[in-house]
């Protein structure tokens, strides 16, 4: 279940929704292509084959 944010009191606080938000996106962002890597992995052992190599991360900024 979400947090609900608390009421914005100073500039301070839509600064930390903006980082919230960009948070949240590369969460789903990340969620979403290890799904993706997973549903590969699975259909790779259906077929008998080996799973793709993992890819390279691009660093952490």
């Amino acid at each position: 279940m979400p947090e609900t944010p608390a009421p914005e009191t100073s500039a301070g606080s839509s600064r930390k929704a903006a980082e919230r938000a960009a948070r949240d996106e590369r969460l789903a962002q990340a969620l979403r292509d290890n799904l993706r890597r997973r549903k590969e992995q699975a259909r790779a052992r259906q077929h008998g084959e080996s799973p793709p190599a993992q890819p390279v991360r691009p660093p952490r900024a």
